[in-house]
């Protein structure tokens, strides 16, 4: 009987600290909530950042971010710190420089709205970078986006997150 006790107080006492892990784990940084208006107002002014959650690679499973990478974008410049999963059929002259990292001030940048629904496609083609042939934002009114990278040396990749202002 004292045995039974003790394994049930040891049961409770494990499922108290993983449900505390847990709960740990799943600890979200707040997203501040946008309206469709302040979305379109950023898109047009060329000013907001894309925070992935998720990564699909061309070839592999997808995978969730535990790590800050972001794209952010300004009249000016586009600065880019993402992963990258897959196959790469060139490897990069600095090594530092894996992943999808760039800074780029000669861009074009082309926004197409969505037949007036709350959705925008915004393409980004950096003229400055070798690698980078295009990145294609879907944005949608409630802050989400989808980003689809094509590059010349590697395959395909995309991106799945959220726009935020530029903090400044």
């Amino acid at each position: 009987m004292k045995t039974k006790k003790i394994r049930s107080l040891i049961r409770f006492f494990l499922g108290l600290l993983v449900s505390f892990f847990l709960v740990q784990c799943t600890a979200t940084k707040k997203i501040e909530k946008l309206t469709s208006g302040d979305i379109k107002s950023m898109i047009d002014s060329s000013r907001f950042v894309f925070n992935a959650e998720r990564v699909n690679p061309l070839r592999g499973r997808t995978r969730y971010l535990t790590s800050s990478y972001d794209v952010t974008v300004k009249k000016d410049s586009v600065e880019s710190f993402l992963p990258y999963f897959g196959r790469a059929y060139q490897a990069p002259m600095d090594p530092s420089k894996g992943g999808i990292q760039f800074t780029s001030s000669d861009f074009l940048y082309t926004v197409k709205g969505a037949g007036g629904g709350d959705q925008w496609d915004v393409v980004i083609s950096p003229k400055d970078n070798n690698d980078v042939q295009e990145m294609r934002f879907n944005i949608f009114g409630n802050g989400t986006a989808s980003l689809n990278v094509t590059s010349t040396h590697k395959d395909a990749i995309s991106f799945t997150g959220h726009i935020e202002r530029i903090k400044k």
